[in-house]
């Protein structure tokens, strides 16, 4: 299966999330968006996470292997964070919790990012806006858009409504931002509607033996 030409799964509503869910098994086989350094490439662009002309820049002028080392590096975060989540999904965050997140605050202190003033588009109320940017200065730096956006997920969301997919085979995970916050699925069309078509059919049986 060429994952390249897959669109990744966007269902979390929280890049954070997303991140964690660049693994997943869509239909019958695990597919790894970020398995190689194109693959990482291709996912950052996707999720809007880096400029695509520094996308490109990397692309061709990046070591051979380089690329890859960094999705690698990439992947193990991924598996270190959803260790994270998967501890303390379905709970309010703590000022514990702080001391497993070392690690990520390790990774954002590598980070060169800063705001410059930019022009606001014609019609705006004012004429120029302050922007966040980075500088990026080796293919590793690709990892700290990432990191921003895991960190963010710790602060900025509930982790009480933090949720994995009820599907029995499905591993994705989610923010429920839904009123009552009554969320099961990651999606509806999909493992709503296996569970639906389960409950169905056993019904139905049950119908037959009784």
């Amino acid at each position: 299966m060429d994952y390249h030409r897959l669109p990744a799964i966007r269902v979390a509503d929280a890049p954070g999330l997303d991140f964690l869910n660049s693994v997943a098994t869509p239909v019958d086989e695990q597919v790894d968006w970020i398995s190689d350094g194109e693959g990482l490439l291709a996912w950052l662009g996707d999720a809007g996470l880096v400029p695509r002309s520094t996308l490109d820049a990397f692309r061709s002028q990046a070591m051979p292997g380089e690329l890859d080392g960094v999705a690698a590096q990439a992947r193990s975060l991924r598996e270190w964070f959803r260790g994270f989540v998967q501890r303390t999904k379905g709970r309010v965050l703590v000022a514990e919790d702080l001391r497993e997140l070392e690690p990520l605050n390790r990774l954002l202190e590598r980070d060169e990012a800063y705001v410059e003033i930019v022009a606001n588009a014609p019609g705006a109320l004012t004429a120029f806006e302050l922007c966040a940017t980075r500088r990026w200065r080796s293919p590793v730096s690709l990892l700290m858009p990432i990191a921003e956006a895991l960190a963010k997920l710790v602060c900025e969301e509930d982790f009480s409504h933090v949720k994995a997919c009820e599907g029995p085979q499905c591993t994705l995970l989610f923010a429920d931002h839904t009123h009552g916050h009554g969320r099961r699925w990651c999606s509806m069309a999909i493992c709503g509607n296996r569970a639906k078509v389960a409950a169905h059919r056993k019904r139905l049986k049950e119908q037959a033996h009784g």
